[in-house]
This record gives structure tokens, C-alpha cells and sequence, in this order.
């Protein structure tokens, strides 16, 4: 049995992301307790449980239980812009975000929304400054320009933290605008457990949060909306729309469930520390890096590591194929870290790293390395 097990998946060896962790006993248990009743029509008590926790430790209203991540972003900003009194309109959002390069035209599909990419002016994560700089507002623009409905944040960032401060400013400056706050919170237990404040703290930033069971906490699957009670009926009737609705929901519910609680806890905050194993991890993948007078094209604050591989003359599918063939697995230029990542795999990417930055790499076109390792925008 697999079940519990990260070296019999190969979770242990994997640095591509941390949505591969593997799933415990303890939440296989779980799924033999879950209720079998049909959510569909809101009658599944292991659903409800999981929907009615996660809103109250994020001090909301409600929650809507989804099946993935990738669901719970696009669900989330069709509901808000829905909710605008201009349509058409547009997501201001990073450039890099995910939800504007990773989710297959969701925008524009499921919300009929423009996209207004920006570029975060401190090279990280969206400032007040950015929003104010950049967004699209008033009813004198002119006719051609389209209206700013949602701004959308991504904590962590690419690894980094939104500090609880920004988000305040942000929050401040959109309701006095008249802008909806979408916070894609895929990583926000890593967030919390680095000092970001508690979910209470950055949900009340937004009007809707989103959060991965299946990422960093090790659920098989799912994702949650949390919000008013206006917000998620209206994710809830668009999840239903696009076939998400889900009838014996409960036995994924429950082992989602019982991961926040064994891998973060019952509260707002980290109680567990199970997260904080990955974000130790990346500190020692990022001293092991630089050590060896390696470049970082991002600080390590969370659980991710990125490698300035142009400054290391060496292609991001080079280093991917190098590790592989050390037995390990990496998605360079990023370097994800989880809580399953044994010791024996850290040894490993140690003499990925010794072969890149001691010149066992062969050249290769400077041109090619310009495109292929100085983006920090990678899948997941």
C-alpha cells in the first residue's frame, strides 16, 4: 500500500511541487468514517463539516468544497464579476499569476473578463502603488477602456509572502474604489506559517480566498472558496454550471478534512509545524545553493527555491535532466519543497548542485539560456 508512504510514491524524491504530496492513513481513515449522501442537493455531513470549518477559521461567512484549485480561482472571479455593476470588465492581476498564465483561459471563458496583467514594481508581489498605478476606474474613462471589477492576489507569490500590511493597504484602497479582492490562497498555509498572519487575518482582506487541500497539506484532492454567504451561493450555482458539483463529495471532504488537522491544525494558525519542515528544507536548499556560489533570482522565504541558472551558464532543461539522473526530480528553475522530502533526496540535489557550479556542464547558447532560466513563472 502506497497509502503513507513517500518513497514507495516518489513523493520523497520530487521537487516539482508540493501538490504530489502523498496522502496519509490517517486520511484513508478518515474516508472509510465519511458520510455517502449527495451534496449536490447539500445533504452530505462530511462535505458540510469541512465547508462550515474552513469558513469559520477564516472568520467567513461560508465555503464551498471543489475539486480543485485551478476550480476554486475561476469560480471565485466569476462570481465576483459577476457582482459588478460594469460589465464588461477586468481582473487586474500579476503578470505572472497564476491564475492568468495556468488556468487555460479561464478568465476570459468562465467570466467573460479582460485580463490587466501588471508587473509588480518591486519584482515580487503587487503593491497599493501597482493597483493605484494601474487600475481602470471612474465613470468618466473613455468608452474604449475597460473598468477594473477585481483585483487578484496570489499569497504566497511564487514562494514569497505577501506582507499582512500590503494586503491592508490593498484592502483599504480597492473599497474605497469600489474593487473586489480575489486572493488565490493555493499556498496560504505556507503564508500563515511563515508569520503572514493567520487566515482570519489575510481572508479578511478579500471577498473571496481561495485554499488547496492538495497542496503543502497532502489531501489526494480539493480546494475551497471561502467568502459571504452572497459569494459562494453564487460559486456554488457556477459550480454546478460547469459539472462541479459532486454527489458523494464527502469521502474527498473528509480526507481533506483530516489533513488540515494533522498537518496544520484546528485554529486560524499553525499549530502543527508540519509545513514549517518544507520552509526548513528550502532554507537549506538555498544555503546549499549559494554556498556553492550559486544565484537566487528570488529570496527564499516559503517553501520554494529559484535558481538563477543564467548566471550559472547552464539551460533549465539541462539541470531537469541532470537530476533525474541523480534519482531525483526537479522543474527547474524552481525548487519546491514539502515536508516529504527525505534526506536522502536533499544529498542528491546537493551533487545536482556540484555538477552545475563546478563546470560539469557543457556550454550552451547564451541566447537560449536568456529564455529558458531568468522566468520565474513556472506550471502549478
Amino acid at each position: 500500500m502506497s497509502w503513507g508512504d513517500p518513497c514507495r510514491t516518489g513523493t520523497a524524491f520530487d521537487f516539482r511541487t508540493d501538490a504530489i504530496t502523498t496522502p496519509s492513513i490517517r486520511q484513508l481513515a478518515a474516508i472509510t468514517r465519511a458520510t455517502l449522501n449527495d451534496d449536490v442537493f447539500g445533504e452530505d455531513a462530511s462535505t458540510t463539516l469541512l465547508e462550515q470549518h474552513v469558513a469559520t477559521i477564516c472568520g467567513c461567512d461560508a465555503a464551498a468544497f471543489v475539486m480543485s484549485g485551478t476550480m476554486a480561482n475561476q469560480l471565485s472571479l466569476a462570481a465576483l464579476t459577476s457582482m459588478s455593476r460594469s460589465r464588461p470588465c477586468a481582473v487586474l492581476a500579476d503578470s505572472s499569476a497564476h491564475v492568468v498564465n495556468f488556468e487555460a483561459g479561464g478568465l476570459s471563458n468562465l467570466s467573460g473578463a479582460a485580463v490587466q496583467p501588471v508587473q509588480p514594481s518591486n519584482g515580487l508581489y503587487l503593491r497599493a502603488e501597482d493597483i493605484e498605478k494601474h487600475a481602470k476606474l471612474g465613470d468618466n474613462m473613455p468608452w474604449e477602456v475597460c473598468p477594473t471589477a477585481v483585483v487578484s492576489l496570489e499569497n504566497t507569490a511564487h514562494g514569497n509572502l505577501i506582507p499582512l500590511r500590503e494586503l491592508r493597504g490593498i484592502r483599504d484602497w480597492t473599497a474605497q474604489a469600489g474593487i473586489l479582492v480575489h486572493i488565490d490562497g493555493a499556498r496560504v498555509w505556507d503564508a500563515v506559517a511563515a508569520g503572514g498572519g493567520s487566515l482570519r487575518d489575510i481572508a479578511a482582506c478579500s471577498d473571496a480566498m481561495t485554499l488547496s487541500f492538495a497542496k503543502g497539506i497532502g489531501a489526494p484532492i480539493g480546494a475551497a472558496v471561502v467568502g459571504s454567504s452572497e459569494v459562494i451561493r453564487r460559486v456554488k450555482r457556477l459550480r454546478q454550471s460547469i459539472g462541479g458539483g459532486v454527489r458523494k463529495a464527502g469521502v474527498l471532504a473528509a480526507a481533506a478534512m483530516e489533513a488540515v488537522l494533522e498537518n496544520f491544525g484546528p485554529g486560524d494558525v499553525d499549530v502543527c509545524r508540519v509545513i514549517q519542515g518544507g520552509h526548513s528544507a528550502a532554507a537549506e536548499v538555498s544555503n546549499m545553493w549559494t554556498a556553492r556560489g550559486g544565484k537566487l533570482l528570488r529570496p527564499t522565504e516559503t517553501n520554494m527555491v529559484w535558481l538563477d541558472l543564467a548566471a550559472a551558464g547552464v539551460a533549465a532543461e539541462t539541470v531537469s535532466d541532470m537530476a533525474s539522473r541523480r534519482g531525483v526530480l526537479l522543474a527547474a528553475p524552481r525548487v519546491v519543497l514539502h515536508h516529504q522530502i527525505c534526506a536522502d533526496a536533499l544529498v542528491s540535489l546537493g551533487q545536482v548542485f556540484d555538477d552545475i557550479l563546478a563546470g560539469g556542464v557543457a556550454a550552451v547558447d547564451a541566447a537560449d539560456l536568456g529564455v529558458r532560466s531568468k522566468g520565474c513563472v513556472q506550471a502549478m
